[in-house]
């Protein structure tokens, strides 16, 4: 065995063996992979071997889209067969609701030129015989479905990077990883040791483990998935010999069941309400081929729809039941890229979807071990999505839950129960005594609406019982004066000697002086938008900077490996240690004058001001700005004392009509102002001058700022695309993103975000369309629910277009 490698990879699976062989295509020849037993001996091995490419993150389906298009690469090159069975497939809608969520999903593909058609129940019969097409409302026909030999195809990556210079050693396991003084890493295994200057966990059932040995606690569980095996049924041989074709993949969503054909029989697989984990606090090391106990009395209820949506089966004989364990993260996405905290420790697990994301998971590992970029926007994949809330017990919470709705329908407005209510800020009971519905991000309960006693969500793709409720919540901030908890928000403390300097090199923006406020955004050195901030002077060397909350860790990680080694920049992540509320609206300067004897005037306290004071008793920390476009001020204290802040605002907002709002409502005041967000409008994917952003990128400044050489070029060249606000001539439904756009009938671009804008009584939706046609006003349609609604441009705000109420 090698003593010295570049880079260590642990765990012989499909993802594991992509990593590797993805790695020696980029010209990395230096790498190892450890298996502790067979390739293919974890959950590999029993995996039913599906593929596809739909995905609701068109992002994800992007690199899903790559895993399929490879394979034919990979066995070529390899030589190795890997039973690749391209059949196309169905997605089936037994209800109007599912059948409406099909057509927003299938308009997401559009602009990515997906190939995916809606048909009807009587035309799904027709490709797929042996459904009942009286038990559908409609299908989606999708032309890149198959499936493959698990252990072919794990062993045609091995093969294509052992061909290119790779090592891989079999019944090796690793016992301990050990961090150097230099930073590399001792591989401890069974059989000796290997020093790597970087290791990647790809341990799937024992990527836990793995990650324990370094001190992290990974947020991924293994739970009991079945399928069975049928018989020969006559039904399907008679398909194959009279079209000379093999039966399709079926989704049956509403079953919450998936079908191919295995041989001259079918596979049938369910994901179970009545799921269950398996070794949910540590994963023995002495399994492997072994598969768990059959249990067909569990996943009855779902066979029995089963059986009734396909009648064939009620015929056919179980020749065999496959019952064995998959890994899942809370949200059922892969945990994949650097570990934040830790040097060159990398994570590419709970790839559930192995072999449809398991050659696109490779692809972006290797490009961020190597080029120090993924080469696509896979946050939500990426390892950093989750904080510290992410306990054992938290997972196990939401994968149970995540499993057990893995095919059902998630509304637009459904807020998720599982692992609820965790984080809490101190006024919680407050807020929910007043009506509010809530919403988990990043762990944290927030305010979404204060539904009238008696009202509840009705989840739904179309405007629901919250939109008067809403809408009223946002008339009152623009008419008088609204009041938010705003905790949500990720707050940074950076100070020391080295800050300003430090602060002028990451961002894009000028540093603010004393007592005053920038809206920063931070690139990449594509020049690519990587975050997007507000940031505060609060004195010298001392600075407050305020993101996006569920970016915390993922923000975390980039400053952090930017820091100066001298220590002279001090960076702590507040969270909840430093809270929020927020008042906005034409009195929030009356009401703020009553809390305190500061002058709060225009000329004393201007927009984008920022103070320490106190309100009342309480010591605050005051900015003059708000997300909604409109006067206000954003109010930070300690936890210790937003309670008393909470009621004193209150009370003394009564004389105005004060009014609760959520975010729900912020939504719809920032939409009037056509203002942007993280994960949304500002992602790694646009340069700032597309995004509407580059008035914020001091190219002039002295200090190199990272991106600054491409935000430079994108501004000599203009970039590809345009950010822009339309208005929709919607019904009952707006858009919530990844819709098309299209433009005298051609689709050109895709809508990022919108919904409601209640205060101006119109419907909005933002998003990408290329700069050639940004500016045409007239000719647009967008889709929702598949059906083309006119839209035209808009080309400046809604409200306050001149920012008066806003600034003075």
């Amino acid at each position: 065995m090698k003593s010295h490698a570049r880079v260590v990879v642990i765990g012989g699976g499909v993802v594991g063996c992509s990593v590797l062989y993805h790695l020696t295509k980029f010209g990395l020849t230096d790498v190892v992979l450890l298996e502790r037993s067979e390739l293919t001996s974890g959950s590999t091995w029993h995996a039913a071997g599906g593929m596809h490419t739909i995905n609701g993150d068109p992002n994800v389906a992007k690199l899903q889209k790559y895993t399929v298009e490879l394979y034919k690469e990979i066995e070529e090159y390899s030589g190795q067969d890997i039973g690749m069975h391209m059949t196309s497939g169905l997605m089936l809608a037994a209800t109007n609701e599912r059948f409406d969520w099909m057509k927003s999903l299938l308009a997401k593909g559009k602009y990515a030129g997906g190939e995916a058609t809606l048909i009807s129940s009587r035309e799904a019969h027709e490709m797929m015989p042996l459904l009942d097409p009286d038990q559908f409302v409609g299908a989606v026909f999708d032309p890149h479905e198959g499936h493959l030999d698990p252990y072919g195809t794990t062993h045609a990556y091995a093969k294509s990077a052992k061909k290119n210079g790779a090592d891989i050693y079999l019944h090796t396991k690793v016992e301990d990883l050990v961090q150097r003084e230099d930073g590399s890493w001792r591989v401890i295994t069974n059989k000796g040791e290997i020093i790597a200057e970087h290791v990647v966990n790809c341990g799937g059932l024992w990527a836990r483990e793995i990650g324990r040995m370094v001190g992290l606690e990974l947020p991924v569980l293994a739970m009991e998935h079945m399928y069975l095996i049928t018989e020969d049924m006559p039904e399907v041989i008679e398909f194959n010999k009279t079209t000379g074709k093999e039966l399709m993949h079926c989704v049956d969503f509403d079953g919450e069941i998936y079908i191919r054909q295995e041989r001259n029989g079918m596979l049938m697989g369910t994901y179970e309400k009545a799921c269950r984990p398996w070794s949910p606090i540590q994963t023995p090391w002495d399994f492997g081929h072994e598969l768990l106990a059959e249990d067909l009395e569990r996943i009855s209820g779902e066979l029995e729809v089963g059986f009734r949506h396909f009648p064939a089966f009620n015929n056919a004989g179980i020749k065999k039941i496959i019952n064995g364990p998959f890994t899942f993260s809370p949200d059922g996405n892969p945990l994949v890229g650097p570990v934040r905290g830790m040097t060159n420790f990398w994570s590419a697990c709970a790839v559930m979807a192995g072999f449809s994301q398991g050659g696109g998971v490779g692809l972006a590992l290797a490009n961020w071990m190597i080029h120090g970029d993924p080469g696509f926007d896979v946050f939500a994949m990426d390892v950093c999505r989750y904080g510290d809330f992410a306990t054992l017990g938290y997972t196990n919470a939401k994968v149970r839950e995540n499993y057990s709705r893995r095919f059902s329908i998630r509304y637009p407005n459904e807020e998720l129960p599982g692992a609820r209510p965790f984080l809490t800020t101190p006024v919680y009971d407050k807020l929910k005594a007043e009506g509010a519905v809530f919403g988990a991000s990043y762990g944290l309960e927030q305010p979404l609406w204060f539904a009238p006693a008696g009202v509840e969500d009705a989840f739904s793709w179309r405007r629901s019982t919250d939109f008067e409720t809403v809408g009223a919540e946002a008339k009152a901030v623009r008419d008088s004066v609204g009041l938010m908890e705003t905790s949500g928000f990720a707050k940074y403390k950076i100070t020391g000697t080295g800050a300003a300097a430090w602060l002028d090199r990451l961002l894009a923006s000028r540093v603010p002086a004393p007592g005053r406020m920038v809206l920063a955004p931070m690139l990449k050195d594509d020049g690519k938008l990587i975050g997007d901030f507000t940031l505060a002077c609060l004195g010298e060397d001392d600075f407050l900077l305020i993101g996006s909350g569920v970016a915390e860790d993922y923000h975390m990680r980039w400053f952090e490996s930017h820091l100066p080694d001298d220590g002279s920049v001090s960076l702590t992540s507040l969270n909840v240690g430093l809270v929020g509320l927020s008042i906005a609206g034409p009195n929030s300067r009356a009401l703020i004058e009553k809390l305190t004897h500061l002058d709060m005037s225009d000329a004393a306290f201007p927009f984008m001001a920022i103070r320490k004071m106190d309100l009342g008793m309480a010591p605050a920390i005051v900015g003059r700005v708000s997300y909604t476009g409109d006067l206000g001020y954003e109010i930070w204290m300690k936890p210790q004392y937003q309670r008393y802040l909470f009621d004193l605002i209150m009370k003394v907002g009564e004389e105005f009509n004060i009014r609760l709002f959520g975010l729900r409502a912020l939504n719809a005041l920032r939409l009037d102002k056509s203002f942007g967000s993280w994960s949304r409008e500002f992602r790694p994917l646009y340069g700032p001058l597309e995004a509407g952003l580059s008035r914020f990128v001091a190219l002039s400044k002295e200090a190199d700022f990272i991106g600054k050489a491409a935000a430079q070029k994108e501004k000599a060249d203009g970039g590809q695309l345009r950010l822009r606000t339309f208005i929709v001539d919607a019904k009952d439904a707006d858009v919530i993103g990844d819709e098309p756009i299209a433009l005298n009938g051609k689709v050109c671009g895709w809508v990022t975000s919108g919904g409601y804008a209640h205060a101006s009584g119109v419907s909005v939706a933002i998003g990408y369309v290329p700069k050639e046609v940004a500016d045409e006003v007239e000719g647009w349609s967008i889709e929702i629910l598949g059906e083309n609604l006119s839209a035209r441009l808009q080309p400046q705000a809604l409200f306050d277009a001149n920012g008066a109420r806003m600034r003075s």
